[in-house]
């Protein structure tokens, strides 16, 4: 029995069954899993094959007929020494050469009386259209050889393989039905939310604003919130006589920008200057508000040492419920939380509230399961592109994360009218990432050189330079960032050309580390090294494509982020060095450049441990930077929001481990973000 993977054989596979066939190892069944690509599907197509050493005295010559109506001669076999068992394949199609290695795994046999054919290797390159065979065996003979020079870390596979391409959260008519019913709840809210702005009820207002924000609805209400926040603002403070009130107004002005006096707590301490107040929720209230603090606010630091001090002596006292949301406010401020995973979070949370409006709350779970099939869409479009991409590209040195991708970017911009823009972000960070694994775990300095001034080149012609497992990587990139330039300038986006520009210039950051790893330098502190390290963080670029995908962002917005401006440096910090702690120690095990935590161990002398606590300080530090940019508002608030996604989303990766790497431990959460309806 011979069993193909290619669901739609073209005639030549009909060659390859019946040659493998031919073989007979013993009398056991061969089963053959053969890599494709859509491009092989149509002829004239060459091949050529080594036989089976132990079976074959001379390799075998067929003919066929191609899918264009024109029969063709296989060239010339293939020659050469290969160990026994190893059945070898070179194919020749439209200028792009195809060589996959396939060996019989005889001395590990599947059960005693079954072998297997395994796929090897697999490259593609663009090649002159009268290519001979003999080139075409120099190229597996040279491929060969450039792998065994590379050792690369292994990593675990994508926890979800080929899941999106075939899940679907409900049947359309349900999807249709939620979406009629979410649009009746939504005018009811809506009335809710001008109601109580009619009220004079100061706390009314203020947790009606934040509930909509924590369940994860406020998008739809924007104008109304920013009316209702106004008004708030306008009668300065009046009515906030009480801890728990007048954290939540700070709280909720400071995070919309509005800059309010942190003296307003002044009359909550004592004379030892700590807060009069045992409630669990005004303390938490506290904690939130605190953590929107910047430089030089020592009240609101005393407000945070005593909040958390207190906090963690009553939680052994507090039923389950709330001893979880003391737990996880402790391990996570409000400020600092993905707001797609908060809404999943409250909206169990607010279901178990007796005050609970039932009309917010309907409406929660409709849009929540309405904007999670959206996103699972998205995740089979993206599915489907990259297990092509896959196909057609060597990628053995590379992390296969492209669910993680898009949750990266979907922290950034999560509302379902940017589609578009979590697609294309998706797609143009998985190249990035490539890059990011090509410099860390595979290539020499001098290939990424090549590869790195190929991208410069930006031309098909500059593949030839290249070592033979980056040619199909490099032209899959090229292809796949001109679909965006040409999918942007479809929609009259002035800006699409940037697109390409950042790309390469991901690139030369990576390439500047690999330049420092092989000068062994250590900077004298961590400002130096974040000087020079910022950049591979990649942040600009993220929010620069974010920026540029919008469509509506003004290229003086665009000018500005690609300058670094202080806030997004600020995310640009909070990412180089939350990844530094997690993955200090694996990368450290092999060749890599010098993380933060090396560098701050020579500055101070100190421990891991103790540089890490210092590290960690920094980050708190640059917090407040990015809190203090948001009251400046220098740019409009929608750009800055954004940028603090970007900030959150790293953070909630980086909290506990390098979560994109060992991406495993996400797996429950985007379980209840893709898959699970609320």
């Amino acid at each position: 029995m011979i069993r193909l993977s290619l669901p739609d054989k073209p005639p030549w596979m009909e060659w390859i069954s019946d040659y493998i066939a031919t073989l007979k190892p013993k009398d056991a069944d061969l089963n053959a899993y053969i890599l494709h690509s859509p491009a092989l599907l149509y002829g004239p197509i060459r091949l050529s094959t080594v036989a089976h050493p132990k079976t074959f005295s001379r390799a075998s010559t067929h003919s066929w007929m191609g899918r264009s109506g024109r029969t063709d001669r296989a060239c010339q076999p293939i020659v050469g020494s290969l160990p026994a068992g190893r059945l070898q394949f070179a194919v020749l199609y439209k200028g792009i050469k195809r060589e996959a290695i396939f060996s019989t795994l005889a001395s590990h046999p599947l059960d005693r009386n079954t072998h297997q054919v395994q796929a090897r290797s697999l490259y593609e390159q663009p090649a002159p259209g009268n290519v001979d065979m003999a080139t075409c065996s120099s190229v597996v003979a040279s491929a060969s050889q450039e792998g065994m020079q590379h050792k690369p870390r292994t990593y675990t596979p994508s926890p979800w393989g080929d899941f999106f391409m075939h899940h679907q959260p409900c049947a359309p008519s349900e999807l249709l039905l939620m979406k009629e019913k979410a649009q009746v709840k939504e005018e009811e809210v809506r009335q809710i939310i001008i109601d109580t702005g009619a009220s004079s009820e100061l706390v009314l207002k203020l947790e009606l604003v934040d509930t909509l924000q924590r369940i994860g609805v406020d998008y739809h209400y924007m104008k109304e919130i920013d009316e209702l926040l106004r008004s708030i603002y306008d009668t300065k403070g009046e009515g906030c006589d009480e801890l728990y009130i007048t954290s939540l107004w700070f709280y909720l002005l400071r995070k919309h920008g509005y800059s309010v006096s942190s003296d307003v707590f002044v009359r909550f301490r004592n004379d030892q200057e700590d807060f009069k107040s045992d409630n669990v929720n005004s303390l938490l209230a506290l904690y939130d508000a605190a953590h929107l603090r910047t430089h030089g606010e020592e009240i609101l630091d005393n407000a945070i040492t005593f909040t958390k001090s207190r906090l963690q002596s009553m939680m052994k006292n507090l039923d389950p419920e709330l001893e979880e949301e003391v737990r996880y406010t402790l391990e996570t401020p409000r400020y600092r939380r993905v707001e797609r995973i908060e809404a999943r979070r409250y909206i169990s949370v607010y279901e178990k509230k007796a005050m609970r409006d039932e009309a917010i709350l309907e409406f929660a779970k409709l849009d929540y399961n309405i904007v999670q099939a959206l996103y699972c869409e998205e995740l089979k479009a993206l599915s489907i592109w990259w297990k092509d991409f896959q196909a057609r590209t060597f990628l053995v040195f590379a992390r296969d994360r492209m669910v993680e991708l898009h949750f990266w970017m979907l922290g950034v911009v999560y509302e379902p009218q940017y589609s578009y823009s979590r697609i294309m972000l998706t797609k143009l960070m998985q190249i990035v990432s490539l890059f990011d694994d090509l410099c860390d775990n595979y290539s020499t300095s001098e290939e990424n050189r090549i590869f790195t001034a190929a991208l410069e080149r930006w031309d098909e012609q500059a593949v030839e330079k290249l070592p033979t497992y980056l040619k199909a990587l490099y032209i899959n990139v090229l292809n796949t960032t001109d679909e965006v330039v040409e999918e942007l300038k479809l929609q009259n986006n002035k800006h699409a050309e940037l697109i390409r520009k950042l790309v390469i210039d991901t690139a030369k950051c990576y390439h500047a580390e690999v330049k420092w790893r092989d000068e062994h330098y250590i900077p004298h502190t961590v400002e130096e090294h974040l000087q020079i390290s910022l950049c591979s963080s990649i942040c600009m670029h993220i929010m620069s494509l974010a920026f540029i995908s919008l469509g509506d962002v003004t290229t003086e917005t665009i000018e500005w982020a690609l300058t670094y401006p202080k806030i997004i440096k600020d995310v640009c910090i909070i990412a180089r060095i939350s990844n530094d702690i997690v993955s200090h120690e694996r990368e450290q095990a092999s060749e890599h450049v010098v993380s933060t935590v090396q560098t701050c161990i020579k500055q101070y002398m100190v421990t891991v441990e103790q540089a890490n606590e210092k590290l960690r300080t920094i980050i708190e530090e640059t917090w407040m930077d990015i809190i203090q940019e948001c009251l400046d508002q220098k740019q409009p608030m929608e750009v800055l929001h954004k940028t603090v996604h970007l900030a959150r989303t790293t953070d909630f990766l980086y909290k506990r481990e390098d979560a994109y790497t060992l991406s495993f431990s996400l797996k429950g959460v985007l379980t209840s973000l893709y898959v699970n309806f609320v």
